[in-house]
C-alpha cells in the first residue's frame, strides 16, 4: 500500500535496535482513515476467503482489527488477552508469545466461547517482526478447531526472521 509506505516515510522513526516507532499514526495516535484504507485492502486481499471472525492480539491490533471488520460484514473481532481477569471465565485456549520489543514472554488467551469448528479466522496485527505473536494466534486458531484464512499484517519488518 503506497499510503501506508508514504506514512511511514513521513512520521515513522527508526529507534536503537531496530525498533520502528509508529506511534503518530498506529500504535499510540490512530489514524482512522489510514486503518480504513488499511482494512479495505484486507478485504479486497482476502476476498472469497469466507472470513467471520477476525483475531488479534492486545493491544495494538486492537484497532485496526475492529476497522477492518466493517469490511467483512461487520464480522466480531476477538483479541488474545495477555493477562487473566475476573472477566474470563470458562475454557481458554492458551498459548505463549514472546513480544519483540518488550521482551516479556506471555500466556495468552481467548475463550473457547468464541471461537470454534465452523469459523473462518482472519488474524490481523500491526507488525510481524519475529512471527512469535502470529505463530501463537494460529496456535490458538489450530486449539479450536477453526480453519485459517490468513494473516493480514500492516508492517512486516523484512529484516526479521517472521515473514518465513
Amino acid at each position: 500500500m503506497e499510503i501506508l509506505k508514504q506514512r511511514i516515510l513521513k512520521d515513522g522513526v527508526v529507534k536503537e535496535g531496530n525498533v520502528l516507532k509508529v506511534d503518530r499514526f498506529l500504535n499510540h495516535q490512530m489514524d482512522v482513515k489510514l486503518f480504513n484504507d488499511i482494512g479495505e485492502e484486507f478485504a479486497k486481499r482476502f476476498a472469497g476467503t469466507g472470513v467471520n471472525k477476525i483475531l488479534t492480539i492486545e493491544s495494538s491490533g486492537i484497532g485496526i482489527a475492529c476497522i477492518a471488520a466493517q469490511h467483512f460484514n461487520n464480522c466480531p473481532v476477538i483479541f488474545a488477552k495477555k493477562t487473566l481477569s475476573k472477566n474470563l471465565d470458562g475454557e481458554m485456549f492458551v498459548t505463549q508469545v514472546k513480544s519483540y520489543t518488550k521482551g516479556v514472554t506471555y500466556d495468552v488467551m481467548v475463550s473457547e466461547k468464541y471461537l470454534g469448528k465452523g469459523d473462518k479466522v482472519l488474524i490481523i496485527d500491526d507488525f510481524l517482526a519475529n512471527g512469535c505473536a502470529l505463530m501463537g494466534l494460529i496456535d490458538i486458531v489450530k486449539q479450536s478447531g477453526a480453519e485459517l484464512a490468513g494473516a493480514g499484517i500492516v508492517i512486516e519488518k523484512g529484516f526479521q526472521e517472521g515473514g518465513k
